[in-house]
């Protein structure tokens, strides 16, 4: 493919009111052109010039669909199929579909409106310099890609058409595909007349991504409704295999508002199986084919950093363009595919995303599980889609033939689907499947129609069994789980809109990456405690120091998950540099541009030693909960360059994502003195305090925090207070004793006294100080202490801001009224 794909064929000498070209059609021809159509002509016009790359080609018009069905006098005949269909009848609805198809398949193209398609194919030819110049025929109804009702993938697509008889062929099925079972389904469910619609058929020029690569993105999250992230997926060869789930492909996260200020916020790199890929059927009986992917380049990722970039930044483009055309905010769904020949990137499609866009911003529904499932073992895990919970029987079915053995009510268990699967997607309690990704076709209707479902599980249709009981759970984060039998739930709903400003700010303790973009929608001031160890202990999973020293590493089974986690790191420490960055990138960028307060790595020893690796590494103590942990750790030599991977990472995160609303906060610092050597080592990383408005905080959780107060005042900027340490400190007791953990209590008088005393004394030297730690989210009482002791800010764990949010605000409201 050359640059020529851009420029303009001359106008169709015939029929104009046959065809249509792209360059010469917009976002108001819809009713012409249909909104795939339309949707193309007018990036070409109007985004071209912005450097988003779109492929040209031509379009038959409304008009001639419609002249076809009137000069062959079809609509009678069709309407009378029609007339008492309930398409709930599978077997109805595979006959009337049937039957409308062969009706329009047998009665042949008027002359006139066939030679129109030929010239226009003819003149893309020669503006090709190519005879038979391989294109894609693509249906676009005058009903779809509206914005909350996508009719994604309800009619044909045709690729690796050539040749002016393939053309006319496809042109012909893709008029007849306006009757397929799942077009006539999605219509009737959706309220739509069939005989007011009519079929547009795109002819556009093939983007050789059968030689590269191809995928799905959408400039929003798909599953949060997370405004300010693009999502990307990405497998090899044409993009019909993204679409349609036959594979898992990989997945990127990118934060919207950065990478338009010039940085490379790239939140997330999931490495997809890809198994395998499309590409043209040369010299075959058919168009396309599949063929199996190499295990090298599988285990690789399917686009480079800077192609992500590329493709984010076209998404935010096209996202800000039909937003103000709409006059509303409009994420989009977007197809892309590379040029195997020419390397370049192409968009080939963008319609509106239909689920998120729709859903009310007043009211937070929340799903819990009513059972302790670290005790269970799933059957299966997966790609969550939709933060719900689903149950009921299974019912495995293999093939689309069979769907009229489907029950309303099952839990439906199949490899993947496609449009024709959803007669019964819609009467489904939950869906799960074996192959896809969070951008294939069984995610978007589930979206779509509400319905939980977990993708890419690999092997449900052979782990599951028809006629179990199982439980869908896709309410824990990104992993979606398959429990054995029908666990209880509930389902909690939340108006937001309503909750009251206060003084104090109201910041959230955020543990888990994969649940940041659901959490920042609860109403809240920012992040005051994320904790990095969370993050090292469930995505890095080895130790630092095994990274850096894998040589010395002992235990040969530790060193085997290593080298599997690291394989594609030829330098093994970037791997953890990597990681924590995605995970604390995806933390900041959830509260953006509010404070995220990052706090160092926090393990003891014996917690550090369960780390892969770790055990070579870690002393044995006797008390590790007052040994060697927190900034102790940071500039001893034994220590000193696995913090460094953690200081690289924090780096990664301000200079490259641009995330600088990360506060880092340095735990368990005995001395001031020791603060300043911690400093002074963040400092060699670019890490300086006070350059581009570096704040670092520490946390207040030792009696020296409290007496020198105004020392540590000195050398940073803000405190948090972790009442747990600090209450087990001053009380003199180890709180994971059996023996004296009743003694444990944050509102005994004299740990009281002590943050009394210590709000006090920071305030007076013009520091701020906040709390972190689980007292106030679990006593209303003592959050009503802090309030009127003044302190700065009220860290709290999620399910507690809204009802201690409202607590603060009575406070506030009686203390201004003295």
């Amino acid at each position: 493919m050359t640059q020529a794909i851009h420029s303009s064929p001359v106008k169709v000498t015939g029929n104009a009111d046959f065809i249509r070209w792209f360059d010469k059609i917009g976002i108001d021809d819809v009713p012409h052109v249909g909104g795939k159509n339309a949707s193309l002509g007018e990036m070409i016009q109007r985004l071209t010039a912005k450097g988003v790359q779109v492929p040209t080609g031509f379009a038959t018009t409304a008009y001639a669909y419609r002249y076809f069905i009137r000069q062959a006098n079809l609509e009678e005949p069709l309407k009378e199929l029609f007339a008492n269909l309930d398409v709930e009848d599978v077997d109805a609805l595979r006959h009337c579909g049937r039957q409308a198809r062969i009706l329009i398949l047998e009665t042949p193209f008027p002359h006139d409106l066939s030679g129109a398609i030929a010239q226009a194919y003819r003149q893309l030819c020669e503006q090709s310099r190519h005879p038979n110049i391989d294109v894609a025929v693509r249906s676009s109804a005058t009903a779809e890609d509206l914005p909350d009702a996508s009719f994604a993938g309800q009619q044909e697509t045709y690729l690796n058409v050539h040749g002016i008889k393939g053309v006319l062929e496809s042109c012909h099925k893709c008029f007849a595909s306006l009757f397929t079972d799942r077009a006539i389904s999605y219509r009737t469910l959706k309220g739509f007349d069939h005989f007011t619609i009519a079929l547009s058929v795109g002819v556009q020029r093939m983007v050789r991504s059968d030689l590269a690569t191809s995928g799905v993105m959408f400039s929003i999250d798909t599953e949060t409704g997370f405004k300010n992230a693009a999502l990307i997926t990405a497998a090899y060869g044409l993009g019909e295999n993204v679409v349609q789930g036959s594979v898992t492909p990989d997945e990127y996260l990118v934060f919207k508002p950065t990478l338009q200020q010039g940085y490379r916020p790239i939140l997330k790199k999931r490495l997809g199986s890809k198994e395998l890929k499309m590409i043209y059927d040369v010299g075959g009986s058919k168009l396309t084919k599949n063929v199996p992917v190499s295990e090298t380049d599988r285990q690789r990722y399917a686009l480079s950093d800077d192609e992500i970039l590329t493709l984010a930044r076209w998404a935010c483009i096209i996202e800000d363009h039909y937003s103000q055309v709409r006059g509303l905010h409009s994420p989009m769904d977007i197809e892309w595919a590379k040029d195997g020949l020419t390397r370049e990137l192409f968009i080939v499609q963008a319609r509106p995303e239909t689920v998120q866009s729709q859903k009310s911003e007043s009211v937070l529904q929340t799903y819990h599980l009513q059972t302790d499932v670290k005790a269970l073992t799933p059957l299966l895990e997966g790609q969550a889609v939709g933060e719900m919970i689903g149950q009921g029987q299974a019912k495995v079915i293999r093939s689309v033939q069979n769907i009229a053995e489907f029950q309303p009510g099952e839990v439906l268990i199949t490899q993947r689907t496609d449009p024709d699967w959803e007669p019964i997607m819609k009467r489904a309690s939950a869906i799960v499947t074996d192959q896809g990704g969070r951008t294939c076709h069984a995610a978007i209707i589930a979206r779509e129609m509400g319905i939980p479902a977990i993708v890419g599980c690999g092997d449900a249709t052979d782990v599951v069994q028809t006629g179990s009981p199982v439980t869908v759970s896709c309410a824990e984060g990104e992993v979606g789980k398959v429990y054995e039998g029908l666990l209880p739930f509930e389902v909690e709903k939340t108006a937001i809109d309503q909750v009251p400003s206060t003084r104090t700010q109201i910041l959230m303790n955020v543990g888990n990456p994969e649940e940041a973009f659901r959490l920042a929608a609860i109403p809240c001031d920012g992040v005051g405690l994320a904790r990095m160890e969370f993050i090292i202990a469930n995505h890095i999973k080895a130790h630092p120091l095994a990274l850096l020293q894998f040589d010395q590493i002992k235990d040969f089974e530790a060193k085997q998950e290593i080298a599997a986690l690291t394989a594609r790191y030829p330098h093994k420490p970037d791997y953890f540099v990597e990681r924590l960055a995605h995970g604390i990138g995806t933390i900041a960028a959830a509260f953006y541009p509010k404070p995220v307060v990052i706090r160092l790595s926090d393990f003891k020893s014996n917690e550090y030693a369960n780390l892969l690796g770790g055990v070579d590494f870690e002393p044995v103590e006797e008390n590790p909960m007052i040994g060697w942990r927190g900034a102790s750790r940071y500039t001893d030599p034994r220590y000193r360059d696995a913090f460094g991977l953690e200081c690289k990472a924090l780096g990664r995160v301000r200079h490259d994502m641009g995330l600088t609303n990360v506060i880092p906060m340095v735990p368990f610092c005995r001395t001031p003195a020791e603060g300043e050597r911690v400093l002074a080592e963040m400092a060699s990383y670019g890490l300086k305090r006070g350059e581009a408005g570096l704040q670092v905080y520490v946390m207040c959780e030792i009696p020296n925090n409290v007496v020198l107060a105004k020392e540590f005042s000195q050398i940073f900027d803000g405190f948090s207070i972790g009442s747990n340490d600090l209450t087990q400190l001053t009380l003199g007791l180890d709180r994971d004793s059996a023996l004296v953990a009743h003694l444990f209590d944050e509102r005994n008088a004299g740990v009281m006294e002590t943050v009394r005393t210590v709000i006090e004394r920071v305030k007076g030297c013009d520091r701020k100080i906040g709390i972190c730690g689980q007292a106030p989210s679990d006593y209303p009482e003592f959050a009503q202490f802090l309030v009127e002791q003044g302190i700065d800010s009220i860290s709290l764990n999620p399910d507690s801001v809204l009802k201690t949010t409202l607590t603060i605000a009575d406070v506030e409201q009686k203390l201004n009224g003295r």
